[in-house]
């Protein structure tokens, strides 16, 4: 098969504030990727419908900005690239999560219906909208009360990021749009359902989706009833009720593109369409990863950190572990940071500083531990291993001497600590971390954040030469539901190697300045006893 006709998949990848669309051949050679901003970005402020002001914690979007970035990225991709579009046999899909909204049965967004477009939880919930507090520790407490099952896989926490809290906040604080809900989904879910414009009888559900962001398994399915009943009878209704569908591992075909949508993207109707992925789990098959031990480190405003294991053990503090979650065959275990790209963002808003290229030359050129300077970087909660979004950050031991470079490095330093916490964490509960991949636009703008998380962690890290491991993810999946016949791929594993692993001469490695292992082992110390004194506080 020549170049000119060897299969193509289109990988979305749906981030905070754009969608990207890569287009990819079998042997991995990227012919374009193209991203569009989403018109209205995070709605974190004001309501774009009323301008009304939104409560603290809220982050909204607008599903219409994910069919129209989706529709200009695509076709942007498809003229960029030049090829002929009959090459597409697969498209596949990753989304932020858990990014959840309420729909009508035929899938209408409930804040696109007059009656609810000036009601802020008729919106989607962006990921990262921290509204549920309350909920989320009734959900919490009320499981451990009945010591939920379901808990062990969880590390013994429900996300306050998560399917259920958010539903419940709803039923909580705006009970029309509740019981106006026909159907509850996720945004990477509904917009695979506007792909292949099924009945909401078959609404295709991610298993992964569902089984680290909404308390599902493969054995026993959601929460029990009796459980959602003991929290709240509404809810216990609405998971019976307004979730219809089918589950679908990512890579499973969920049907063909559907004309409508079809016309929206400038492709053939009839392209095979994957079950929905979350996308930092996409990145692992994005990064050509398929073997157990390697932490793939999906950087970006927050951070995901993935990694495969034979075995499925409870660990504390890990935010799910699902078997074949994120590849078949091996457990998938999730951690995160909850802000990364978001805190360095503000801290150089903070500093009324114009750019990171200064700054990160005169940070890395001070010692390890800024001196004295140390940061907690809970700026956005705490995912991995505490799972609270409620702990605040901190800076510590600052002076009239403190620069902004020093409170840039203790920062630096802060994230790094958090993935040696995560790493701790996991070896502890008997998981092996043998390998560190780095992903994502972060590793690459930003290479200091590489070099000092190989200082902390003591190990090398592989940096991945595409900024785009979730979205070569997805188009691996979207190759995969296309079927063997017209991929030539029989499993995720042969078709992440194949189309985005990297060969050993080429791979690009950051090695750790072992001089600075013993300051680092007694600095992770004191951010361990820092992490402790503010989480009591």
């Amino acid at each position: 098969m020549t170049a000119v006709n060897e299969p193509v998949a289109l990988g979305l990848d749906f981030g905070t504030e754009s969608v990207r669309a890569v287009l990819v051949d079998r042997n991995g050679r990227e012919l374009a990727v193209c991203e569009s901003a989403y018109r209205h970005g995070q709605i974190t402020d004001t309501l774009p419908t009323s301008g009304a002001v939104l409560p603290t914690h809220f982050a909204l979007q607008n599903p219409a900005d994910w069919i129209e970035s989706a529709a200009e990225a695509t076709r942007n991709a498809i003229e960029r690239s030049g090829i002929d579009v009959d090459r597409i046999v697969g498209i596949g899909v990753d989304f932020t999560s858990c990014t959840m909204l309420p729909t009508c049965v035929d899938g209408t967004p409930l804040c696109e219906l007059d009656r609810f477009r000036q009601t802020p939880l008729a919106w989607p919930k962006l990921w990262k909208h921290h509204g549920a507090i309350e909920q989320t520790e009734r959900m919490n407490r009320i499981a451990k009360e009945r010591n939920e099952p379901f808990m062990d896989r969880y590390g013994g926490t429900i996300g306050l990021e998560w399917f259920f809290p958010k539903l419940l906040e709803t039923i909580d604080k705006a009970p029309d749009v509740a019981e106006a809900a026909e159907v509850w989904v996720e945004a990477g879910d509904w917009f695979v359902w506007q792909l292949v414009g099924c009945d909401a009888a078959d609404l295709p559900r991610s298993t992964c989706q569902a089984g680290y962001k909404a308390l599902w398994s493969a054995d026993s399915g959601y929460a029990s009833d009796q459980y959602f009943a003991a929290v709240d009878a509404r809810l216990a209704e609405a998971a019976r009720e307004k979730m219809p569908g089918r589950m679908l591992s990512p890579g499973q075909s969920a049907g063909p593109l559907c004309g409508e949508l079809a016309d929206r993207l400038g492709l053939p109707a009839g392209i095979a369409v994957a079950a929905a992925t979350i996308d930092a789990h996409s990145a692992v098959p994005g990064v050509g990863e398929a073997e157990p031990g390697t932490l793939v480190m999906v950087m970006g405003t927050s951070s995901c950190h993935m990694l495969n294991a034979i075995e499925g053990k409870p660990v504390d503090g890990v935010a799910g572990i699902v078997e074949g979650g994120i590849l078949p065959g091996l457990f998938g275990y999730e951690t995160g940071q909850a802000a990364v790209g978001d805190a360095f963002a503000w801290l150089l808003k903070l500093l009324n500083l114009d750019s990171f290229e200064q700054l990160g030359k005169h940070a890395i050129a001070l010692p390890a531990g800024a001196e004295g300077v140390m940061c907690l970087d809970w700026m956005n909660g705490c995912r991995t291993p505490l799972m609270d979004g409620a702990v605040k950050g901190a800076f510590s031991g600052l002076t009239l001497a403190t620069t902004p470079a020093h409170m840039y490095r203790a920062l630096l330093e802060a994230s790094a600590f958090g993935v040696r916490w995560i790493v701790d964490v996991l070896r502890e509960g008997g998981i092996p971390v043998q390998r560190f991949v780095a992903s994502g636009g972060l590793p690459h703008h930003n290479p200091a954040i590489v070099q000092v998380y190989a200082d902390v962690l003591g190990s090398e890290i592989e940096v991945h030469p595409s900024e785009q491991g979730p979205a070569i993810g997805a188009a691996v999946l979207g190759m995969i539901a296309a079927g063997e016949s017209k991929s030539g791929f029989a499993s995720v594993a042969d078709a992440a190697r194949a189309m985005a692993g990297v060969p050993e001469s080429e791979k690009k490695i950051v090695k750790p300045n072992l001089d600075d292992q013993a300051s680092y082992h007694e600095l992770y110390r004191r951010y361990r006893n820092l992490a402790e004194a503010i989480r009591t506080l």
